[in-house]
């Protein structure tokens, strides 16, 4: 099954941490940090301006982008987590 966007958002798959510090300390899920990075997956059909004119993406599937810490809708599918965001909602994109 295939998740594909509809409009102007993106399907980004946050960047996994690592499980373990260097101490050996295991944090549990419920202790860690959101991800904010992540990497674009796949875009929707784009957002229409007042003319019925497509606006084009300012990114790109295979960016690296910046999301807000809880925005966006979670989406698991096939064990992994996906995030359903608008465009407007990514803050930038990295390298």
């Amino acid at each position: 099954m295939k998740i594909k966007p509809l409009g102007d958002r993106v399907l980004v798959e946050p960047l996994k941490e690592g499980e373990v510090l260097k101490g050996g300390i295991i944090i549990p899920d419920s202790a860690k940090e959101k991800p904010q990075e992540g990497t674009v997956i796949a875009l929707g059909t784009g957002k229409l301006d007042d003319d019925g004119k497509v606006i084009p993406f300012n990114v790109k599937k295979g960016d690296l982008v910046l999301m807000p810490k809880y925005g966006g809708t979670e989406v698991k599918m096939g064990g992994k987590e996906y995030q359903i965001m608008r465009e407007e909602d990514i803050l930038a994109v990295i390298g």
